[in-house]
């Protein structure tokens, strides 16, 4: 039997949100639970800390710089060969409920043709425009308009089990619940947990990358924990569901972010940096192989997460994706731990991330909103992670670490060159 995937995906939450990584928050019993009986995968990594080209890397299995999305407001082209139109030629019913943010449409309804290929719809492409904490609208496969008037994650799971308790019984579902929370709302420039969410946790512990750092978080973080606390509560609905309909125990669920948040601590917003802040996300994954209460440090990435829902329904992977399985992770010993990370819009970046180092280069001299690369870069920033895992201490140029950086250098023009760029010069610091 074909498995049923179910993907509870949110927006800028960090890894630390969640008590399985973090035990001093205990924000998310239910996803904790979910690790115990499936995989825990420590050490994952978006690879665009950006809504849209995170967006863009799930929904095509490639870069940013390969997918054409390196960056916000940029339309995912209708001939991008995509998971949902792999899944419909399984013959899955494919669902996608939530924020798009590929199509730069904005608050405008997204035509068929922009949307990657989902069968049934119910999104907008900027959901903070369409709706704010309580109150709003998605968009139909029609386009029309569907009003909620509570709070928006608690009435968006609603649309999502109706679409389970509602849906054809004959083949095997996809589901992509793409959440706005716990993102800030723009409009309003601060996070909005629900009512009296907040409050639970106003003495709650602050991540040690933030303390003492100025940044907005001291009035934001009890918000932001509660959104956290509201999304696993919404988490609960849909297993107590899949419970009841029969339906776990034949389906995969696959929790992640689409990355991080810093608080304003590294730049002016909120990612859009190479920091563990802006990078790191949660990622556990329950269900077919992945069984076991399993914590897996491999190093893994955004990109692994389509390869491996294609991998897991037994569909071809196209040649063109340049993620890995999951399940390669579990028992592997010659996993590839080094990630590489294009960061946009704030700078035109590029970090390598490995098991011990952060590096980072730059190009200044670029204009990071209308160019996606560029051929000449700076080095920027270096972290040695095993000592100072808050990022504190920036290496770059120290003379202690000249030849960790002549290493890293090579390693991340490598990286370049292997997803089609072209190998950068890569200017020293003196």
């Amino acid at each position: 039997m074909r498995p049923n995937i179910l993907v509870f995906f949110t927006d800028q939450q960090r890894w630390d949100t969640v008590g399985c990584y973090n035990p001093s928050v205990s924000t998310t019993p239910v996803l904790d639970q979910l690790a115990r009986e499936g995989v825990k995968f420590e050490n994952a990594f978006t690879v665009q800390p950006v809504c849209g080209p995170a967006r863009s890397c799930l929904q095509t299995g490639r870069y940013p710089t390969q997918n054409g999305c390196y960056r916000n407001n940029i339309a995912l082209r209708e001939d991008e060969v995509t998971i949902a139109k792999l899944f419909n030629q399984a013959n899955y019913d494919t669902a996608y409920i939530g924020k798009w943010h590929l199509a730069d449409l904005d608050e405008k309804p997204v035509p068929e043709a922009l949307r990657g290929g989902w069968q049934h719809w119910l999104a907008a492409d900027a959901l903070e425009h369409t709706s704010h904490p309580y109150g709003g609208h998605f968009f139909d496969n029609d386009n029309q308009p569907v009003q909620f008037d509570g709070y928006r994650v608690d009435d968006q799971t609603t649309f999502a089990l109706d679409y389970l308790k509602k849906r054809p019984q004959e083949n095997p579902f996809l589901l992509f619940i793409s959440y706005l929370e716990p993102h800030f709302q723009n409009d309003m420039a601060r996070f909005v947990a629900p009512d009296g969410y907040a409050e639970r946790y106003r003495d709650a512990a602050v991540p040690a990358d933030l303390a003492n750092r100025p940044g907005d978080w001291p009035q934001n973080l009890p918000d932001y924990y509660g959104m956290c606390k509201n999304l696993d509560e919404n988490l609960g609905r849909i297993v107590d569901y899949l419970k009841a309909s029969g339906e776990y125990d034949n389906t995969i669920i696959l929790f992640f972010s689409d990355h991080g948040c810093h608080f304003r601590t590294r730049n002016d917003e909120y990612k859009r940096s190479c920091h563990e802040s802006s990078i790191r996300i949660p990622c556990v994954v329950r269900g077919g192989p992945f069984s076991g209460g399993l914590t897996v440090e491999q190093l893994v990435t955004l990109l692994d997460i389509p390869v491996t829902m294609l991998s897991a329904a037994d569909i071809t992977v196209p040649e063109a994706m340049v993620g890995r399985d999951l399940q390669k992770a579990l028992n592997a010993d010659d996993w590839d731990n080094e990630v590489l990370i294009q960061i946009s819009e704030s700078e035109v970046g590029r970090a390598l991330r490995t098991t011990r180092w952060k590096y980072e280069i730059v190009a200044p001299e670029i204009d990071p909103w209308n160019k996606s690369g560029a051929s000449t870069y700076r080095e920027s920033q270096l972290y040695d992670l095993l000592n100072d895992p808050w990022e504190r201490q920036n290496l770059i140029a120290s003379p202690e670490h000249a030849r960790t950086r002549e290493w890293l250098r090579q390693a991340i023009s490598r990286k370049m060159a292997a997803i089609g760029e072209a190998r950068p010069i890569i200017i020293p610091v003196e």
